[in-house]
């Protein structure tokens, strides 16, 4: 039969055959390239609801909050923003040495005992420079004093009070809610008796210093001779701990210079220890309370957490373990 038939019809059959091929080739290369393209955008899809996502955001918020927290907490101030702090980094005092307080842990409170101490070398020998104008007699109750302790205290000293009913002014014996008293009246009297320098309060004398507890032990243990090169002018002692190496306050803590209560050796590095931590918790009275507090908030927290993950689970999972079937209705016209 193939042999009968004319070389023309031939030809039409391989030309039709070709042309076949051609399509099928053609239409398989469009297929590749629509799964290429949905692939792709599928891809695209996905790559833009991780940008898009709550999670991703969240993420995002917590990650750039922790770097600044752990920047802060490296050098001490917001990065591009100025120094908060009383002295500047920019200064030339020399950065104090970290050291292991006993109340730095998270988990860690004062040494109350070397807080009964601080206030001993306080009332001996600071006082009679440095106000301490926030602290009252009953916050020593219960911290490094009992309530007769510190009440007997307060009675030595004589406050002004008044007036009375002739109108005049009358000196009494302190009580519990009366406050420390300061060395001088005035301002101008404080500046009269130290050469024309203002003795700080020390309250906040911590939390005012950059390097806080750090900054001051090394400051009350750091008096060195000028070295060579570096002029003093009198009436000033050289301390490379303070900016510019200059400061007014002499050196005023020497080994035995007060005899503690409980026999500890009073050398000069454990009363600068001792007054530092009395000065600490001076500035922050509320350090072990919120340490406990926070200790508490976080297992509470915890607590309500896991269980609103399991109440979340217990909830949603009918409405996730579900499966919805779609049956099309039937078409009785066919």
């Amino acid at each position: 039969m193939l042999s009968r038939l004319p070389v023309a019809a031939l030809k039409s059959q391989s030309a039709i055959g070709a042309s076949r091929s051609a399509f099928s080739a053609l239409k398989t290369r469009a297929t590749s390239q629509v799964r290429f393209t949905s692939s792709s955008s599928a891809s695209s899809a996905k790559l833009e609801s991780l940008f898009t996502s709550r999670a991703s955001l969240i993420s995002a918020a917590l990650f750039s909050a922790g770097s600044i927290a752990w920047y802060t907490h490296l050098y001490g101030s917001l990065p591009f923003v100025g120094e908060v702090h009383a002295n500047s980094l920019a200064d030339d005092g020399l950065h104090p040495t970290a050291y292991p307080w006993s109340h730095k842990g998270l988990f860690d409170s004062f040494d109350h005992s070397s807080i009964r101490r601080g206030f001993q070398v306080y009332q001996e020998v600071c006082a009679a420079c440095h106000s301490l104008d926030r602290i009252a007699w009953r916050n020593l109750v219960g911290v490094s004093h009992t309530a007769d302790e510190a009440r007997a205290l307060a009675e030595d000293v004589e406050y002004t009070d008044g007036p009375d009913d002739k109108g005049e002014m009358f000196q009494r014996p302190g009580k519990l809610s009366d406050y420390l008293p300061s060395p001088y009246p005035n301002e101008e009297a404080a500046r009269a008796g130290n050469s024309g320098a203002l003795p700080p309060d020390l309250s906040l004398i911590i939390k005012a210093r950059h390097g806080g507890a750090d900054y001051v032990f090394s400051l009350l243990t750091g008096y060195i001779d000028p070295p060579a090169g570096v002029e003093i002018r009198e009436g000033m002692n050289y301390n490379p701990y303070f900016p510019g190496g200059a400061i007014s306050m002499a050196r005023v803590l020497w080994d035995n210079l007060v005899e503690y209560e409980d026999g500890t050796p009073a050398t000069t590095s454990q009363m600068a220890k001792d007054v530092v931590t009395f000065l600490n918790w001076a500035a922050e009275p509320e350090h072990d309370e919120r340490k406990k507090m926070g200790i508490k908030a976080v297992i509470l927290f915890s607590a309500l957490f896991a269980v609103s993950i399991g109440v979340k689970r217990f909830k949603w999972t009918v409405i996730k373990n579900r499966k919805i079937f779609y049956n099309p209705p039937k078409d009785l016209n066919h």
